[in-house]
């Protein structure tokens, strides 16, 4: 660690040492960059400030693209995972997604591990304060708060909840990013000197529970699967034992301790201006809200396999401590339950991600790039994925190439970064499938094959990376060819057993395959040469083969979609008529009247789906019309 120089430099400096933090530095070095990650105090480095879990529906998604460009996420969530499963596993394949319950030790330490090992990156513990830029507002230099200077070719702030940060609990206001550490206040004013847009959001957490005064025998259990399905590429098995969660509910009386309480919560108390996360409510929320349901599910998920600290998944709250001790005891499992830390929001500065182009850099100041939850976003896996592209293209920016863009074709990452830049946010976004119009396309499985030659273009893929992903592409290939070259009639095929349109054409095994009532391991007993498809990518290839007919269908629409774009929507269509959509997107159409389908398309919040909506009613509009 550079500690006492009053001046040095480096190519890129990185601010903050989360999840974006971690990315951005690590990828910055990689793709060859002189860097340095400047952060509080590197113990806090990789530490999971909210929930100890990492993935889901979407954000899985965006683990995966991390992994497949080189990144750290998914290692460090395979080594520290205690609970994986595959969500929405009886679903297609394309809205699967894989989530681990972490221990937050293990996963800790094997990202502190990764950056440690990371050749060309250097730690600088610090606060920074300020930043100086040069002409055409270049930015040039990264001040602390201390008096050193960091000189640079670019910079990524990757601040988190810490720029202006301020913790609520009931009337108790402290100014910090997290408990017990202090929030970063120079760089707003920095930010705000440059004439970028600022907003104020909030987050939340619940309070830390004692598991040994909770009743889990009386608990209903959650487990994991039973093969658990890892993040990274590179793993080859998981070691970690794993373990069950437990589920209760709110109740009656539950309902009646926050209603009664509402005055004194910091959100419903006119304490907090920032706007929350609509996706992740806290509880004062869904009474508020959805107070008409019976009770709200929440799942107790220990901290760790040697950690008696449980996180209460679903009871983010700002109330003050006694309430949230009273409402806490009345649920199921719960009564004798003793609170380790109390649950809090916080809420703290963010820039109008429209400031940015698509390469994350600010417009209005070269060389500055900035990610994570400062550009509106929450959760651990948008913040990763917006740092490692950030802290590539800070690379690039410091040694004169040009930053490079994801398209929203090629990955949920140019998705997010593509709905950032373009409709801003109005609440903290967060990624979920149905945000994404290709998304048969964008799937886990397929992560490596959409991004990692792009990753060894850009330098982000080591050694190591590239043989595995060059074994696993030489073995699809070869599953492929097989199944190709395999061919039956329609007659033989009935008399096989395979069920099949008899229309006298013949068909290779991949178009057999494509059928999703049809495995491989029907296939073999036919063509015996196929069980020499190697074991890791029998489920890719079938994958595959599924998706193959709706992926030519999926290019179509894309074409179609930019066509249509253009389309003029009339000024007398009624918004309230049209089925499917949601009470909130209507209410978007009527205040903004889009005048055409890509005006719509960017009004925040706006999904394929509803667009899809859109159109189709446009075509009915016209044929009446015709009519």
């Amino acid at each position: 660690m550079t500690q006492n120089l009053s001046e040095f430099s480096a190519d890129v400096v990185v601010i903050g040492g989360g999840h974006a933090g971690v990315e951005a530095a690590a990828a910055s070095a990689r793709a060859g960059a002189r860097t340095v990650l400047l952060t509080h105090s590197f113990d806090t480095v990789g530490a999971m400030s909210c929930n100890p879990a990492i993935g889901g529906i979407g954000k899985g998604h965006l683990v995966r693209e991390i992994d497949a460009l080189g990144g750290i996420m998914g290692e460090a969530a395979d080594r520290g995972g205690i609970q994986f499963r595959l969500l929405n596993r009886r679903k297609g394949p394309a809205v699967r997604g894989p989530r681990t319950q972490a221990d937050r030790k293990l996963y800790k330490a094997a990202v502190q591990e990764m950056v440690r090992a990371q050749a060309g990156l250097e730690i600088v513990e610090g606060d920074a304060f300020d930043l100086s830029f040069g002409a055409g507002n270049r930015v040039e230099a990264v001040i602390l708060e201390d008096g050193r200077r960091i000189r640079c070719g670019a910079v990524v702030i990757t601040t988190g909840t810490f720029l202006n940060g301020l913790i609520h609990i009931g009337s108790v206001k402290i100014p910090a990013g997290r408990v017990g550490e202090k929030p970063s206040l120079g760089l707003s004013a920095t930010l705000a000197r440059l004439g970028l847009r600022l907003g104020r959001l909030k987050t939340g957490t619940p309070a830390r529970l004692d598991g040994r005064t909770i009743d889990w025998a009386s608990l209903d259990k959650q487990g994991p699967d039973d093969e658990p399905y890892a993040f990274s590429y590179l793993t080859t098995r998981i070691d970690n034992p794993q373990i069950d969660c437990g589920i209760t509910r709110t109740t009656d009386e539950t309902h009646r301790i926050i209603r009664e309480n509402l005055h004194r919560s910091a959100l419903y108390g006119g304490e907090i201006e920032g706007v929350g996360p609509r996706y992740c409510p806290s509880i004062e929320d869904k009474i508020v809200k959805f107070g008409d349901r019976d009770g709200h599910q929440v799942f107790l998920e220990p901290e760790g396999l040697d950690d008696d600290t449980v996180y209460p998944n679903g009871l983010s709250t700002s109330l003050p401590e006694d309430v949230q001790e009273a409402f806490l005891r009345s649920l199921p499992g719960l009564e004798q339950v003793r609170i380790l830390k109390a649950g809090y929001a916080i809420e703290y500065d963010h820039v109008d991600p429209r400031e940015l182009t698509r390469s994350l850099e600010v417009s209005k100041a070269p060389g500055l790039f900035l990610a994570g939850q400062i550009n509106g976003t929450t959760g651990y896996e948008e913040a990763g994925a917006q740092g490692l592209l950030a802290g590539l293209n800070a690379a690039r920016r410091a040694s004169g190439a040009e930053p490079v863009v994801i398209g929203r074709g090629d990955a949920y990452l140019g998705v997010m970064v593509d709905d950032l830049t373009r409709t801003g946010v109005t609440e903290p976004y967060r990624m979920f499938t149905s945000r994404a119009e290709f998304r048969l396309s964008l799937r886990a499985d397929n992560a490596d094959r959409r991004l990692t030659p792009l990753g060894l273009e850009w330098g982000l893929v080591d050694a190591r990376r590239a043989e595995v992903f060059s074994k696993s592409e030489a073995a699809l290939g070869e599953a492929r060819r097989l199944l190709e070259g395999a061919t039956i009639t329609t007659a033989e095929a009935a008399r096989k057993g395979l069920a099949v349109n008899q229309d006298g054409r013949t068909r290779s095994a991949w178009t057999l395959l494509s059928n999703t009532d049809t495995t491989l391991d029907m296939l073999i007993p036919v063509w015996p040469e196929l069980a020499s498809i190697q074991d890791t990518v029998r489920e890719r290839i079938e994958i595959e083969a599924a998706y193959d007919v709706y992926l030519e269908r999926q290019r179509r629409d894309q074409i179609r979609l930019k066509r249509e774009e253009e389309r003029s929507i009339p000024a007398d269509l009624d918004f309230d008529t049209l089925k499917g959509l949601s009470n909130e997107i209507r209410h978007k159409l009527r205040e903004r009247r889009p005048a055409t389908v890509a005006e719509a398309e960017r009004i925040d919040g706006m999904t394929p789906a509803a667009l899809a909506i859109i159109l189709v009613a446009l075509r009915k509009f016209d044929r009446a019309q015709a009519a």
